[in-house]
């Protein structure tokens, strides 16, 4: 009895750079200005990062300013103020991530048991619309509702029950930006969310129905674990900008709360050094908050691996 031996497959030939480049020279081509863009807006400014470690001056520019080391940070870490902003930023990202993060995961599961088509694109369009408006015009909206001369205090003297003090209340600021953040930004969340939903096996809900499961149990069993993936990935972009809870939603309102209440990284930077001219001092706030959200994706990322999810990237 003969023998046959098996040829190996034939492999493929690997193209060189050049014909790579010549094949993909459209889309590189499609490519080039998302990348100046990159490149203007992201990677040049952190030229300015030298700043930081220098008694700037504009007046003489970056070459010509003295070098004074880690002086700036070493003044940073000495400033009370400094702390108390940061606190701030800390305890309102929390806040932020209890109340908000579930909300636009909520709303999708709601929104994909819509069985109407009609009814579900118009409450996303109503629920999608915050999203455009400006903090400015969203903080005024809430200041003509709950205002001390909003809706709900006329509502409440007109019944001779004592005002409710909200817009101005620095004890119950955090609950007042969240629910602003809330309402503005929820909608918008969602779509990342229901493309998810969307990616999920409709075969895997009639199998499960056949089988006897309920609502809740294919919720349990095939929903949430469908979206897992992509729930971690919001979670360590969410955990990655804890640090950025919006400059100019808090830089409005600072005023009628007060500074101790109000002040975050971000509006530190701004009032105590690009507004007093101390450039430097605000580079270095802005820095320190770099690195440390750096730290927070990093780290949100290894613990999306450690429960066998990608993260940003596969392990």
């Amino acid at each position: 009895m003969s023998s046959v031996t098996a040829e190996p497959p034939a492999r493929r030939n690997k193209l060189s750079l050049r014909a790579r480049l010549r094949r993909d020279r459209s889309l590189l081509l499609m490519t080039v200005p998302a990348v100046v863009l990159l490149l203007v807006f992201n990677y040049v400014p952190l030229f300015g990062l030298l700043t930081a470690f220098q008694d700037y001056n504009p007046l003489v520019g970056v070459w010509n300013s003295e070098w004074v080391g880690f002086d700036q940070f070493t003044t940073l870490f000495g400033d009370s103020l400094f702390w108390g902003s940061l606190t701030n930023t800390l305890y309102l990202s929390f806040v932020q991530l209890i109340l908000f993060f579930p909300i636009p995961i909520a709303l999708a599961l709601l929104l994909n048991s819509v069985l109407s088509e009609r009814l579900r694109n118009l409450i996303q369009s109503i629920a999608y619309l915050p999203h455009f408006f400006s903090w400015v015009l969203a903080i005024t909206i809430f200041q003509q509702m709950f205002g001390g001369a909003g809706l709900l205090n006329q509502f409440l003297r007109g019944n001779d029950v004592s005002t409710w003090d909200i817009m101005t209340n620095p004890d119950t600021f955090v609950l007042l930006v969240t629910s602003q953040a809330i309402w503005k930004e929820a909608g918008w969340s969602i779509i990342v969310f229901l493309a998810a939903l969307a990616a999920i096996n409709t075969d895997l809900y009639e199998s499960s129905a056949v089988d006897g499961a309920g609502r809740w149990r294919r919720l349990w069993h095939i929903t949430l674990p469908g979206m897992a993936g992509v729930i971690m990935l919001m979670l360590v972009l969410r955990l990655g900008n804890a640090l950025t809870v919006g400059f100019e939603q808090f830089l409005i309102q600072r005023e009628a709360v007060g500074h101790e209440a109000a002040d975050v990284l971000d509006t530190f930077a701004f009032y105590y050094g690009i507004a007093t001219n101390n450039y430097s001092y605000g580079a270095a706030a802005g820095l320190f908050k770099s690195v440390i959200s750096l730290l927070l994706i990093w780290g949100a990322n290894k613990l999306a691996h450690a429960f066998g999810e990608d993260g940003l990237y596969r392990k």
